[in-house]
């Protein structure tokens, strides 16, 4: 690492011209490496042909369809409507792959189409006349050595977010123990895996990298579920592609788009609408969607209304009002060579009186003349241009990303009253974040698995302005990466990585710093017993730069000194995972240490204030599939300290949070001949003492939430749902909700019992 003081705009021409360099030399990095590798091993590419010895019974397609990709390497893409609800046939014997699959696939409707050596797509077979047509849905991939998660990984499938109905970030992550979220507004709520804050994690969206610590009491990233697709989280290990500044891992949200509607030419629209009992108010989502030669349309549009809702005491929660409004609109060219450009523009406006911080319920003591709620006003947007090739060969698979993504918080600040009044001073106060950023990558395939090598950089701003003063930090990398995803053997995957960063950071006072910094990773899944148990490790070093400080409490009278320094971070996991017949049981132990995390606080010499945040602990699950359902328990562990000490939700703040014991229960069964879906999932969070001294123990809770679906028989694509939310009416607040600890804070509740009324239909 290096550091030192210069010139802003000298040092920003020296970063793109960096950029540029990075740019050629990571495009010619990955054709030469791949092409090095593809010649330096052509008998590699023939191991797709070698015949494998496979003992496959039969069993729901979709599990088939796994161990079958564990045991050959395969990567297989399908729609995942087309393999629900089939049973595949027994394989037995010793063949090449492309026959057994085929011997797989008989029978089921399915065909098999080839894409590559080892790459499969899986089709409808041709129907005969009057047969049934099978209605496509998203796309899912099948584990392979070219896609395999990690040891980490957690991916909320289309499936699932269809399932969860989720109304907030909240209920997408609900059933994973590890990963909470603070807060029962959608405004005010921040995530945390194994504890860590979000913003100490690469986030994304459609790709573009997000820069949102704008309030304290604000949320990181507000986020419209509906919008999603899928969401993947790597908790702790991170691969160098997912982005710069993974220091506890990293959370990719995908939103939807035409394709996810339409797998043909055709034009259709999706309605659906919410109505809640708690809050007596409904959240309506509508969208258009279109396909003709090559061209794609979607248009999404949310609004939501509703009135304060009542917590488990029957008490109403001020400042929980809905006012929510949020669109998304993406337009598409693919052409018949392949090439695909995308452009998406993301908006999410929440404008409501909340409590006064609005991730608290109340502070006892505070002055009479400070409100319990005031207006705040989120405006996020995000806007992302896409380049893929959607016919890659070995040695070229491109992808670039061009992205600008903005937060504003605007509320009053009020002053205390002076001259003997008891009425306070009031003035506006706005922070602001914006990030433009952006990736070119390209990745090459070869017999062991691929390579992908690329360059990314940023250009983040933050700041603050009110009429008495304005201020801002602002902070340029370039990055330069790389990660292979390789299977040296049938029962061994590896994953491992290189990246180097380059930040210049310039403070609120006009001074820069440049410093440098590598990050690397590697993680392995080796099957003890093929299709049976598989052993699972990582390890990172993660380098992030200095982050921007929050805009609500910079300050231009800041001492910098020698500047911050730049935040590191190791993670380290290791885990087993058996499977047999259906059923799976998996844990895994990790560990995760942030060094020199900047925690900068409004006053003038704490501008390079840092902290040590660690977080350890075990997570375990067991669960059962079957072709129409499942059921599935998992409990985890996480112990959370800052410099030594529990980790308190203050202390804490963009950092980190208490978390403690938790289970999670969850299920759901289709009963097909009736189109009915119904499912519950349970969460137990147990009570945890392991606080500072003068903290209060941070109390546990039961919730449990029922739901069943109806599909019409005349129509599928109209669907009934009811939901019971918090059915035994608990007072509660979510284990990282601000607060807790401390005996003078009323968290936020989560809202008390409620019944949910849904109904969707696609046209």
């Amino acid at each position: 690492m290096l550091g030192r003081t210069g010139s802003s705009p000298k040092v920003a021409a020296r970063a793109q011209g960096a950029a540029a360099r990075h740019l050629i030399m990571a495009l010619l990095a990955s054709t030469a490496v791949g092409g090095a590798l593809a010649h330096a091993a052509p008998a590699l590419a023939q191991q797709a042909d070698a015949a494998v010895t496979f003992a496959l019974p039969a069993q729901p397609l979709p599990a088939a369809l796994d161990a079958f990709s564990r045991q050959t390497g395969w990567q297989i893409g399908y729609p995942s409507a087309l393999a629900a609800g089939r049973t595949a046939r027994a394989v037995t014997g010793t063949m090449p792959p492309a026959q057994a699959l085929e011997a797989l696939l008989g029978g089921t409707g399915v065909a098999m189409r080839m894409t590559g050596p080892a790459t499969v797509t899986l089709v409808a077979a041709p129907q005969a006349a009057g047969g049934d047509a099978v209605t496509l849905g998203p796309v899912a991939v099948t584990g392979s050595a070219l896609n395999w998660g990690g040891p980490g990984h957690t991916t909320i499938t289309p499936e699932d977010l269809a399932r969860k109905n989720p109304a907030d970030v909240r209920d997408v992550f609900a059933g994973e123990p590890g990963i909470r979220v603070g807060s029962s507004v959608p405004m005010s709520q921040k995530v945390y895996v194994n504890g860590v804050e979000e913003t100490n994690l690469a986030v994304t969206v459609d790709g573009s990298r997000q820069n949102n610590k704008v309030f304290h009491h604000n949320g990181t990233n507000l986020i419209d579920p509906a919008f999603l697709k899928v969401v993947r989280v790597d908790a702790g290990v991170a691969p160098a592609d997912a982005g710069p500044g993974a220091l506890a891992g990293s959370i990719a949200y995908e939103t939807k788009d035409a394709r996810d509607f339409l797998d043909r030419d055709g034009v259709g629209a999706f309605a659906k609408s919410t109505f809640s009992t708690n809050g007596l108010g409904a959240t309506t989502n509508l969208s258009a969607f279109a396909r003709h030669t090559g061209l794609e349309a979607l248009g999404y549009a949310t609004y939501g209304k509703a009135g304060r809702f009542r917590a488990g005491n029957g008490d109403k929660v001020a400042g929980t009002e809905t006012d929510l409004l949020s669109g998304l609109g993406k337009l598409a060219f693919e052409s018949e060579a392949g090439h695909r450009l995308q452009l998406s523009y993301e908006r999410v406006y929440d404008d409501a009186p909340r409590p006064f911080r609005a991730n608290v319920g109340s502070i006892a003591g505070r002055p009479a003349w400070e409100p319990r709620v005031r207006d705040y006003t989120l405006d996020r947007q995000n806007l992302v241009f896409t380049y893929t090739d959607s016919k890659p060969t070995d040695l070229w698979n491109p992808k670039v990303v061009l992205a600008y993504g903005r937060t504003d918080v605007e509320t009053p600040i009020f002053l205390r009253p002076t001259g003997g009044s008891t009425v306070p001073g009031r003035m506006p106060g706005e922070g602001g974040t914006s990030s433009l950023n952006g990736k070119v990558e390209n990745t090459v395939s070869f017999g062991l698995g691929t390579v992908t090598a690329g360059t990314d950089f940023y250009s983040d701003k933050g700041s603050y302005e009110d009429p008495t003063f304005a201020v801002g930090e602002k902070a340029h990398n370039n990055g330069l990466y790389a990660q292979a995803r390789i299977a040296p053997w049938e029962r061994l995957r590896l994953s491992f990585g290189l990246r180097g960063d380059r930040q210049v950071f310039t403070g609120t006072t006009g001074e820069s710093w440049t410093n440098t910094g590598v990050s690397h990773n590697v993680s392995s899944e080796l099957d003890l017993l093929p299709r049976f148990l598989t052993a699972k490790a990582g390890y990172s070093h993660s380098w992030a730069g200095i982050p921007l400080a929050e805009n609500f409490i910079m300050n231009n009278a800041w001492r910098y000194g020698a500047g911050p320094k730049p935040v590191t971070a190791d993670n380290v996991t290791a885990g087993l995972e058996a499977r047999y017949e259906g059923f799976t049981v998996e844990g895994r132990v990790f560990r995760t240490m942030l060094d020199d995390a900047r925690a900068a606080r409004f006053a003038a010499a704490s501008a390079t204030l840092a902290r040590d945040v660690k977080s350890k602990g075990y997570e375990v699950g067991v669960g059962y599939a079957w072709a129409d359902g499942y059921v599935r328990a998992k409990y985890a562990d996480i112990d959370v300290t800052i410099d030594g000490q529990p980790a308190d939700s203050d202390t804490g703040t963009y950092l980190a949070t208490p978390v403690g014991r938790i289970f999670t229960v969850s299920g759901a069964h289709t009963v097909r001949p009736w189109n009915l879906t119904f499912g519950a999932d349970v969460e137990i969070v147990l009570d945890y003492d392991k606080v500072q001294a003068g903290n209060q123990p941070l109390k546990g809770y039961e919730v449990v939430n029922l739901f069943v679906e109806h599909r019409l028989h005349a129509n599928p694509n109209v669907a009934l749902r009811a939901d019971v939310r918090n059915l035994f009416d608990a007072t509660y607040a979510d284990r990282a909700t601000y607060g807790q600890e401390f005996g003078t804070v009323t968290p936020l509740y989560q809202p008390g019992r409620a019944f949910l009324i849904t109904a969707s239909a696609k046209f």
